[in-house]
């Protein structure tokens, strides 16, 4: 990850907090093309696999398929619903810096976006995946509450030495999770909805693990950055994950101290799993060991 001197030679007018200004007219007509070209990918695929909150956080949103939003109209919408703002950085920024922004109500966006020939992966985020992927979960309430509630976690996970455990809640709900609405599985993470192929791999193919979510079991998991998940955690409400996370983690940061890790593919006779496409429930396999 660059340090901030290293990008000043490239954004002299970085601030302390890695943001920078979008400079919104500097965009050329093909950003904005490859900008279209992926909104409206992702515009046929989603509906019936996206939940709802999602779809109707880009409707409040006004994001739109015609040009790479404006991240100061953005967040002009974004802070009357939930008080949240949309910052542009020039790559990813340092774990404290990225906490301190969500602890602040601030979501941290690149700037940038992927060349054509990069439209189905890029390995650093861009303004398609931030701002599409991201930002219209930030429009409901109790997930906004979520975000802010991870940031500050965040800053004491760092002096406990926990951040590998609480960066695999983050994995696994903001940018792959999913959640059991009574017509069927749908997606809500950013990494899910800013791919048109994991879109439909995570709720329609029969390969993935999809597991209830279980705090600890997420942050015992190991997770996939080549690849589709193996394994995806299912929640059956956005309260639920939130009740869940906003607590005291110090009890479980202890016996996160000691015990077993587990592979992306690994499913626990304690597992509950979520059938594909369905709000059900069987139980856990054995057909793989911790």
């Amino acid at each position: 990850m660059p340090t901030i001197e290293a990008l000043r030679a490239r954004h002299p007018e970085i601030r302390d907090d890695f943001t920078i200004d979008q400079h919104w007219a500097r965009y050329t007509r093909a950003d904005h093309e490859t900008w279209r070209t992926l909104y409206r990918r992702m515009e046929k695929v989603l509906p019936g696999r996206a939940c709802d909150e999602f779809l109707n956080g880009l409707k409040a949103l006004k994001i739109g398929d015609e040009q790479i939003p404006d991240m100061e109209r953005l967040s002009d919408e974004l802070y009357k619903l939930t008080r949240w703002r949309v910052v542009a950085v020039p790559s990813l920024v340092p774990d404290d810096i990225f906490f301190e922004h969500l602890a602040n109500r601030r979501f941290p966006a690149g700037y940038f976006i992927r060349k054509p020939e990069q439209l189905d992966y890029i390995e650093e985020p861009d303004v398609f995946h931030d701002v599409f992927g991201h930002v219209p979960m930030l429009a409901l309430p109790v997930f906004a509450d979520y975000m802010e509630a991870y940031g500050k976690g965040g800053m004491r996970a760092q002096g406990l030495g926990m951040l590998p455990n609480l960066a695999r809640l983050y994995w696994y709900t903001v940018e792959f999770g999913l959640i059991a609405k009574p017509e069927g599985l749908r997606l809500y993470g950013s990494g899910i909805a800013s791919s048109r192929a994991e879109s439909i791999y995570s709720v329609e193919d029969a390969s993935p693990n999809r597991i209830h979510f279980d705090l600890e079991r997420v942050m015992r998991t190991k997770y996939r950055i080549d690849d589709f998940q193996e394994s995806y955690f299912v929640i059956d409400s956005f309260d639920e994950l939130f009740g869940e996370t906003y607590k005291d983690f110090g009890p479980l940061y202890a016996r996160l101290q000691s015990g077993l890790t587990h592979e992306p593919g690994t499913i626990l006779s304690t597992d509950r799993l979520h059938h594909r496409g369905t709000h059900r429930y069987q139980p856990g396999s054995h057909r793989a060991s911790a």
